[in-house]
């Protein structure tokens, strides 16, 4: 099969690699529909995360079960699925607690498993799915081609900005900035209205993103970064700041932006993968500024989200601006480092 391997910063290839095969009777073999890029892609990509050997690449993606192990009994071939971007066996002390990011058995895709076996990234055509009755979620149904991209993006990319208005602790009501314009910073906005947020600001300077928060449901755009940026989301926030600020960046700038646009007894969510990011404690005591969130756990929000999907409530998939087939995924890769492309979706 065909699989997508980034071999150093900038270098990203379609390999031909051995198919997938049943290990273990948990498992599950997946023939993936469409897979995407993730903006945390984009760390290795670009060399900021190290790159010593190639690396299997990639973690959402939907597709059709062709085999199962035996001890699996939820799914059968030809079930449609959707796989978030850790597995999980969804039955230990952890998943029990709603945080399937740390199952005691789980993992990512592109790494190897507990037992030391290798484990595809989900931007290929076939995936093995360790523990596949805890990790995939079935549809009812098979979705039509215009539903897959909403369906792929409950892989990570909305439950994950979901996770940062959960974290903050997003009510009806409620005021709600959101830092970060990239697809999880959009899915945030509308994650925040769909939790019923009575004002939402978006800071983004990018039209078409602006756009697309807009259509999510951002009443406001500030186009204005750091100190000026948060001195504006105060100034339309009744001169105090919001209630909740949704952090989906990652970055030492960007957890500053978040802070100075809380207002005093805010909630920070916080969803962007860390890099040179440190917090000031005394300064968070002074205006009791809570911070809560972390590694998105999808598989504990799918099946709450999943039939606002499928009936068409929200249309999170708008987020991809991008469809190119796999055998394109190195423009896809260079379309969303570039910023010419806001989600990118790859067709198997």
């Amino acid at each position: 099969m065909r699989a997508t391997v980034l071999h150093a910063a900038r270098d990203i290839r379609l390999d031909d690699v051995a198919d997938p095969q049943l290990k273990h009777d948990t498992d599950a073999v997946v023939r993936v529909v469409a897979s995407c890029v993730c903006g945390s892609d984009l760390w290795p990509y670009r060399g900021i995360n190290a790159v010593d050997q190639p690396v299997r690449i990639g973690h959402e993606f939907v597709g059709v079960v062709e085999q199962v192990g035996s001890s699996v009994s939820t799914l059968a071939p030809g079930d449609f699925v959707i796989a978030p971007f850790m597995f999980s066996d969804n039955t230990c002390i952890l998943c029990d607690r709603g945080v399937h990011t740390s199952c005691v058995n789980g993992g990512i895709w592109g790494h190897d498993d507990k037992h030391g076996d290798p484990i595809d990234g989900g931007q290929g055509e076939l995936v093995r799915v360790p523990w596949a009755d805890g990790t995939l979620v079935a549809t009812p149904s098979q979705p039509s081609q215009q539903m897959v991209a909403q369906l792929l993006t409950l892989s990570d990319v909305f439950p994950t900005g979901h996770h940062a208005a959960v974290s903050a602790g997003v009510t009806p009501g409620s005021t709600v900035a959101v830092v970060g314009d990239g697809a999880v910073g959009l899915s945030a906005v509308l994650a925040a209205k769909r939790l019923g947020a009575g004002r939402i600001v978006a800071m983004s300077r990018h039209e078409d993103r602006q756009r697309i928060a807009r259509q999510f449901g951002a009443d406001e755009i500030v186009a204005e970064r750091g100190k000026e940026g948060a001195a504006a989301v105060r100034e339309i926030l009744d001169g105090i700041g919001a209630d909740f600020v949704l952090e989906c960046v990652g970055t030492g700038d960007s957890m500053k932006q978040a802070m100075l646009s809380a207002r005093p007894g805010g909630r920070i969510g916080y969803v962007g993968v860390p890099h040179d990011v440190s917090l000031n404690v005394p300064a968070m005591f002074g205006r009791n500024i809570g911070i809560a969130g972390g590694v998105a756990p999808v598989r504990n929000y799918i099946e709450d989200l999943l039939p606002d999907v499928l009936d068409g409530t929200i249309r999170p998939g708008d987020v991809f601006d991008l469809t190119v087939p796999l055998d394109q995924v190195a423009d896809g890769y260079r379309a969303m480092d570039e910023r010419t492309a806001i989600k990118t979706m790859l067709t198997i």
